[in-house]
């Protein structure tokens, strides 16, 4: 038997003796679906499925998730692999939580139930005994940047100082050590592209004034009324966006007023800015900054514009890519697509990216639109165990043969960010807050 034949079968076996563990894993999740930094439900199980299974945890400090490692006993890299506990909000789903609106149509209880079978398989016997070099598996909270006023106030508290949680799980050295990582997202064919945009994240207020809106409007300053010209302001830049930089824009209002019968005061709206390169986000930013204050001198208002580093645009390792691709025809039988196209999503894998050597592939079993309300996993097979078996095949072209395959890749890498110190403090330059217009004396003075 070859060697290729040996370990198929030894990484089939290993990962399909815990079908059912996986599958259960699948379901709880999706019962229980939890927005970023309130996975609490998830969480706790994510964390008692691997203490039962023998792993030694280090929780987050007073957050969700959680991390262990795995050491093979010989010398060599370290490999991350991740799966994501939180769910986004999606209200019209038919399996919705009733309560918050919460769903998992974004495929993050497939990505538990996969680390789950991985954590499984990695404790059979002999599973380990070609490998070398460490394995940290890492269920990791609030990949979705949603609820930015939420997470604004975990930040005032201490709590996080960064939104996603990988970002945040980066700053607090949960994975210093780390030499390289994957994370497998559920879609609806295993494959990968060349990477995803990267994001900065925007809390807007507009500030008015009220007044009685029948007896006395011309008393007030509508905010509502400004924050509509704002948005009808960036519709209006949106073709001096450059093809290239893929930028995107798409703010909500989350509050446009307290009652119909007074002007509206206070107006509330989130955004993304989302861009191909951080020149390129930041350049966009300013111009949007430009249209939203505009909007609120056309009326008199003030704004309040709170700007908060995102996700890093992610860039696929070819080298990454390549083991992936291997992995799956290896293991799987079947073909691995590639995408030479940048998607136009965000994650914070992308603040990984810039600092070590990552793919961020996808598998199969996902039917209907992301983040949608017909979205489900239709292949329950293909988005875990399937799954599961490709990561465990991804480690292996990594660790065997003295993780010769892994020291290669480390040596051709060459990171945007020399230590994550130097990409945190070019981050953190993101970062603005507070009103943006001074009136006086008849003049207006704008900061942008």
């Amino acid at each position: 038997m070859s060697m290729i034949e040996r370990n198929r079968q030894l990484i089939t076996t290993a990962v399909e003796k815990h079908r059912e563990l996986i599958f259960d894993t699948l379901d709880y999740i999706w019962r229980n679906p939890e927005t970023g930094y309130k996975e609490f439900k998830t969480s706790k199980y994510m964390e008692d499925a691997f203490e039962n299974l023998g792993y030694e945890i280090t929780r987050a400090e007073g957050i969700t998730g959680f991390y262990t490692v795995l050491d093979t006993g010989r010398p060599g890299p370290e490999v991350l692999i991740l799966g994501e506990l939180d769910s986004i909000i999606c209200p019209a789903h038919p399996e919705s939580d009733p309560v918050t609106g919460a769903a998992h149509s974004c495929g993050h209880h497939a990505q538990c139930a996969a680390l789950v079978g991985i954590a499984a398989a990695l404790k059979e016997p002999g599973i380990l005994d070609a490998l070398s070099g460490r394995i940290r598996l890492c269920a990791v909270p609030a990949e979705e940047l949603l609820e930015i006023e939420y997470r604004s106030e975990l930040k005032k508290q201490g709590k996080v100082k960064y939104f996603g949680g990988k970002s945040e799980f980066l700053r607090r050295g949960y994975f210093d050590g780390v030499d390289l990582a994957f994370m497998v997202h559920t879609g609806t064919s295993f494959s990968s592209r060349k990477g995803s945009v990267g994001c900065i994240a925007k809390n807007i207020t507009y500030k008015g004034v009220a007044a009685h809106a029948g007896s006395s409007p011309w008393n007030g300053r509508n905010a509502l009324y400004a924050a509509n010209c704002g948005l009808n302001a960036i519709n209006a830049i949106r073709e001096t966006f450059k093809e290239p930089d893929i930028i995107r824009v798409h703010p909500i209002i989350t509050h446009g007023g307290d009652m119909v019968n007074a002007i509206p005061e206070t107006v509330k709206l989130e955004s993304y800015i989302r861009g191909s390169s951080f020149e390129a986000i930041l350049a966009a930013n300013k111009k949007v900054n430009q249209a939203l204050c505009g909007a609120a001198l056309s009326i008199g208002t003030n704004i309040e514009i709170i700007d908060i580093p995102g996700y890093a645009p992610l860039v696929n390792d070819d080298n990454m890519v390549a083991v992936a691709k291997d992995a799956t025809e290896m293991i799987l039988d079947i073909p691995f697509t590639y995408n030479p196209v940048m998607g136009s999503g965000s994650t914070d894998m992308g603040d990984l990216s810039g600092l070590m050597s990552v793919v961020h592939p996808y598998a199969a079993g996902a039917v209907g639109r992301a983040h949608g309300s017909d979205y489900y996993i239709a292949d329950r097979e293909a988005a875990t165990v399937s799954s599961a078996k490709m990561q465990v095949a991804m480690l292996y072209l990594l660790l065997e043969n003295g993780a010769e395959r892994a020291k290669r890749i480390l040596a051709e890498f060459k990171p945007q960010f020399p230590t994550k110190e130097a990409y945190f403090a070019y981050v953190d330059q993101i970062n603005g807050e507070g009103d943006r217009i001074t009136y006086r004396d008849g003049m207006a003075e704008v900061r942008l």
